[in-house]
């Protein structure tokens, strides 16, 4: 069925409803006339019928309600019992079983926890098996309210050979509800209540529970069965409150019926049928007349509805027609927008254990039947193709959404022979009430790029502080090793030079002395210049980053003597701070792995900058390397930031960087760096600074 032709059938459905509306609103008058006419002719003789029937009524309802009190106060009583305050259930057994047999109306007495366990029930042994809960609106009832409930007539219990009606009283302690007290009552009893209210000979007596099964009747106490209802008792209930009900009772007496709700029994009722006999003689006279008029209001009120509502039925048909044209047109317009964002629809019923879904929902998932158009596939499948480590996260998903009713997300990942293993994400949503709700309706997005980019960036984030810790503590060494002795040596110098002079020493060895500690503190001054070089270059912005590296190298180069060709190519152009760092780290660590690996007796070291990107080469002649283990011939590993921390730098700055080497062949390191476009042009002319 289209969308088109369920408006339709729904436009046809109101204008009937509103055909009858206006049938009944002609026939009203002619009603209201007709049962004045009628209610004129036979008030006489009926109104003082109908009072007796209604203080017998009320007689009744009285009664009634008096024996369910006192039977709910007793209940309430057995409740408050101090056996239960000690948690003594034996105790609680042998005084509930005695009220039991105490009590005409009581059956049985049982206690259920509020997880429907059933501690105990006197007409079991005390530590026996017992059954589940019956009732179970009632039982309800007393959770959300912890108030004394009436239930209705239960089913039939095999086990003691008749129904009973639940009393159902809660157990609180300390504000918690810890049992409901259940109290099985007779309705044969109750039958009998019915039968001693004082009911005038020949009255008709009924009870009836929350959903119109009967509890108890007279004039007979033969309890009928539950599902049993008298036309009386079901014409009561159908007209409301109505009192002035015609019926027959199952012995075949003629009544009119009255009703009336009884307090605290939620939803009981009482009807009582007064023999017509004593009622309606006159009556019949009006109720033909009444006929009549009805007849023919009826007729008017069809003729004039009929036109009324084709007309209406007319208009709304097209107004069907036009919301259907301009809701097929949205689907599409959403159909089009997931199919934009390349997000995959799905649907899952966990009620059926199975997931509807579109084309890209079945490719996401690498499900077989992508190719041949299937768009439904159980639950099992679905979770097979999801990595087992997040099939708990998915269950986890569904749960939450159903329990609160909000959107949710979870990520998770994939295998499959033609990607491998990818990331997923799946956002939806359960609609409905708590209590309804079996399906889910949702979204399936590919975020494998974003999860590789986030588990890089995390990568990167652990990798770049391990190499600041391990540069503070090279710093921290370096201090110990170089300046913390000199300082040493320079406070024992001075140590000795007092005490000389304490003595009368000899100018001359004094000055001596003198002269040496000035050495010791110039070279104090060498080492901390050198160590804050390292750790912040500042010559890159006095020189410029080539003769900053320039006069790296050439220091470099004296105090290792080791031979190292440096030429420079384009003009030495302001660079951005991070980007000229990042070169002058990188020849920093090239040189100390030199140093410290490639046993090398001549490096060379290439900068060029061109219009766009900045070149640097650094080239040995050593032992060389293996790059894909980064391990020297004599087994020695690559030590401080290394080619990792450096290709990390690099990629930072959208740079890339190149390793060539082999064992015995030396090695070479190739780096470019990206450059914005300067406003004026590059002067091409370059120079040759040999070192």
């Amino acid at each position: 069925m289209n969308v088109v032709e369920r408006f339709s059938k729904g436009g046809s459905k109101q204008a009937v409803w509103l055909f009858i509306a206006l049938a009944l609103s002609a026939a009203i008058p002619v009603l209201l006339l007709g049962g004045w006419m009628a209610y004129i002719t036979a008030d006489q003789e009926r109104s003082y019928a109908r009072q007796a029937a209604t203080e017998a009524l009320t007689q009744v309802a009285h009664r009634i309600e008096g024996e369910i009190s006192r039977e709910m106060l007793v209940a309430k009583t057995l409740a408050n019992s101090t056996a239960l305050d000690r948690g003594n259930l034996n105790d609680f057994y042998q005084e509930a079983t005695r009220l039991v047999a105490d009590r005409p109306l009581w059956e049985t007495a049982s206690l259920t926890k509020p997880d429907l366990e059933q501690v105990l029930n006197v007409l079991r042994p005390l530590g026996e098996p017992l059954g589940p809960v019956t009732d179970m609106d009632s039982f309800n009832a007393v959770l959300r309210a912890r108030k004394p409930v009436l239930g209705g007539l239960g089913t039939y219990q095999p086990a003691i050979g008749k129904r009973l009606v639940a009393l159902r009283v809660p157990v609180i302690r300390d504000g918690e509800l810890r049992y409901v007290l259940t109290i099985g009552l007779l309705p044969d009893q109750i039958s009998t209540i019915l039968g001693e209210a004082g009911l005038p000979a020949g009255w008709a007596g009924t009870v009836v529970d929350a959903k119109e099964r009967i509890v108890a009747r007279t004039p007979d106490n033969e309890f009928a069965s539950g599902d049993a209802k008298t036309p009386a008792v079901q014409e009561a209930i159908a007209r409301g409150r109505s009192n002035s009900l015609r019926t027959k009772t199952s012995e075949g007496l003629d009544v009119e019926t009255v009703h009336r709700a009884l307090a605290g029994t939620e939803g009981w009722s009482v009807h009582v049928g007064v023999p017509v006999s004593e009622l309606n003689a006159p009556v019949s006279r009006s109720l033909r007349l009444l006929i009549g008029g009805t007849t023919a209001s009826l007729a008017l009120a069809l003729a004039l509805g009929l036109v009324i509502a084709r007309e209406i039925a007319q208009r709304r048909h097209l107004e069907a027609l036009r919301s259907a044209a301009a809701l097929l047109d949205s689907e599409k317009r959403g159909a089009l927008a997931i199919d934009a964002a390349e997000l995959g629809t799905w649907r899952w019923d966990l009620a059926a254990n199975e997931f509807n879904g579109c084309n890209r929902f079945c490719m996401l998932l690498g499900l077989p039947g992508a190719a041949s158009g299937v768009t439904k596939w159980s639950a099992d499948e679905v979770f097979a193709a999801v990595e087992s480590s997040h099939r708990s996260a998915l269950s986890s998903f569904a749960a939450t959404c159903l329990e609160s009713g909000k959107s949710g997300s979870v990520e998770f990942s994939i295998r499959t022979q033609n990607r491998g293993e990818y990331w997923l994400r799946a956002a939806g949503r359960a609609e409905g009430q708590s209590s309804h709700r079996r399906v889910i309706h949702g979204v399936l997005a590919d975020i494998d790029v974003l999860k590789r980019a986030e588990t890089e960036r995390s990568h990167l984030l652990r990798r770049l502080a391990s190499a600041q810790e391990q540069e503070q503590r090279r710093i921290s060494r370096e201090l110990h090793d170089q300046v913390g002795q000199t300082v040493t040596g320079l406070s024992l110098g001075l140590t000795a030079l007092e005490q000389g002079l304490a003595q009368g020493k000899d100018p001359n060895v004094a000055a001596e002395q003198v002269r040496w500690l000035q050495q010791l503190a110039i070279q104090i001054g060498r080492d901390i210049h050198r160590s804050a070089s390292d750790l912040r270059p500042t010559a890159i912005d006095d020189l410029g980053l080539f003769k900053a590296i320039g006069a790296y190298v050439a220091e470099w180069q004296e105090r290792y003597d080791i031979d190292v060709d440096m030429q420079t190519f384009g003009r030495d152009n302001l660079l951005p701070l991070d980007v000229a760092v990042v070169l002058y780290r990188i020849v920093q660590e090239g040189l100390t792995n030199v140093l410290k690996h490639a046993q090398a007796s001549k490096v060379s070291v290439i900068l060029e900058q061109k219009s766009g990107v900045f070149v640097l080469v650094l080239e040995d002649d050593g032992v060389g390397f293996d790059p894909d283990n980064r391990v020297r011939p004599e087994g020695g590993e690559l030590s401080g930031l290394g080619l990792s921390s450096m290709r990390e730098r690099v990629t930072l700055l959208g740079g890339t960087i190149a390793v060539e080497s082999a064992p015995g062949r030396g090695s070479t390191i190739f780096v470019n760096i990206p450059l914005e476009e300067p406003n004026g042009e590059i002067d091409d002319t370059h120079s040759r600074q040999p070192c």
